[in-house]
């Protein structure tokens, strides 16, 4: 994912002086570079970027100057001699507080270059029992005090949250939460009000956020073309598709969840459809499936369906084995239309994938295009139940990881 310099603006062919707006290019990539890979040695990153050494030297030494980066040396490498050097972030200078907003809780985190969580916050949500005043007070109350527990030598340079709807891509506007009937909610701008950070608070749909995070630090990294589907009580979904996610032209792109795969004789959908994905695997279909509707919810009673199965239950057993079925349809779908190298179940389904991988796959394999799935991976989230929360983070890094210097005003 690294991106190179342009030609002539002070690469190894470059000639004359940089611009201004070229060294701030440069410094962002190279940041990029280190906040994503943790630690880099010099003469990688001059690889990676298209460099000479002096022009490396210079880029890490300005970035070091600011404290968002430090030089020690690399590990043993059983090697005798001076040790190398590598560029690491350095997570004490610049933060970025990341909100996730889920159906059935709200967590907040201070979160240091590098994704290194430096403090988290978190509260059990009561379903169907609030509305956004709600979310945002415990949010902001969460956020200003993980600011005031911050050393006064650190700086926040971005606010990010993940939201579980469907957010418009030009301002961050929440336009539908299906499971709640809530719609077109300012919720960015009532949090960065409560907060009184004076910066935008950007929001992205979870699933979105999910599938960056997963690409970026998670079960995709290496991947170009990745699938990822996030389980919160419904279904969403996101892709990334030659390194880039897929949001459509207004933002609503990769509703997973809402994938017709069962048409005839459906279960009825929270968005008024029947025989949708999110239908067919979510919690609910699972907890009925297995006789538990009027037990435990959320994560803790997926996970018990899952255990009791591997303890041998036989009505969880026959729940998993049917949702599995029809998760195994919905993912074979997606691998035919999108060919990914990689195919990564989050939230809630990463439990039920752990009980129905054996099903999921056989459906693969009885229904997938041979040419498309015979190289794809399908993994649970190397970042569990964080990953909507790193990709918050991802999204207030933004800033900070194009122009570094001038978001800190160094």
């Amino acid at each position: 994912m690294s991106s190179a310099l342009m030609p002539g603006t002070g690469g190894t062919g470059g000639t004359g002086r940089v611009s201004p707006a070229t060294r701030r290019r440069n410094l962002g990539i190279l940041l990029r570079e280190v906040h994503r890979d943790g630690a880099v040695s010099r003469t990688d990153l001059a690889a990676r970027m298209g460099v000479n050494r002096s022009t490396i030297l210079a880029l890490i030494a300005k970035l070091a100057a600011a404290g968002l980066v430090r030089e020690e040396p690399s590990a043993a490498t059983g090697r005798s001699g001076r040790p190398s050097l590598v560029v690491r972030p350095d997570p004490g200078r610049a933060y970025v507080l990341a909100f996730d907003v889920a159906m059935d809780r709200l967590v907040a985190a201070r979160v240091g270059l590098g994704g290194t969580v430096l403090e988290r916050r978190e509260a059990l949500r009561r379903r169907g029992r609030d509305d956004l005043e709600d979310v945002v007070a415990i949010l902001a109350g969460f956020g200003r005090a993980l600011v005031a527990a911050a050393p006064p030598e650190a700086a926040c340079a971005g606010v990010g949250a993940s939201f579980c709807g469907l957010v418009r891509a030009a301002d961050g506007k929440v336009r539908l939460v299906p499971t709640r009937g809530w719609t077109d909610l300012d919720f960015g701008p009532a949090l960065g009000e409560r907060l009184g950070l004076d910066l935008p608070v950007k929001v992205g749909n979870e699933a979105h956020l999910g599938a960056f995070a997963e690409l970026e630090r998670g079960a995709g990294a290496g991947s170009r073309n990745l699938v990822y589907l996030h389980g919160d009580i419904g279904v969403g979904g996101g892709i990334i598709v030659g390194g880039k996610p897929l949001h459509g032209d207004d933002g609503y792109a990769a509703e997973l969840g809402h994938m017709i795969v069962n048409p005839y004789d459906g279960r009825p959908c929270n968005c008024g459809s029947r025989g949708c994905l999110e239908a067919e695997v979510g919690e609910a279909a699972l907890l009925e499936a297995a006789g538990r509707a009027g037990g435990p919810v959320g994560r803790e009673g997926v996970r018990a369906v899952v255990d009791a199965a591997e303890a041998g239950d036989e009505a969880a057993r026959r729940a998993l084995d049917r949702v599995g079925d029809w998760l195994g349809i919905g993912v074979t779908n997606l691998i035919n239309l999108f060919n990914p190298g990689v195919v990564v179940f989050g939230g809630m389904l990463q439990e039920i994938y752990r009980g129905a991988a054996s099903q999921v796959r056989a459906r693969v394999a009885a229904s997938g295009l041979p040419v498309s799935r015979e190289h794809v991976e399908l993994r649970t989230a190397a970042l569990g139940y964080e990953s909507t929360l790193v990709g918050a983070a991802e999204l207030g890094f933004a800033a900070l990881l194009a122009d570094p210097l001038g978001v800190l005003g160094a």
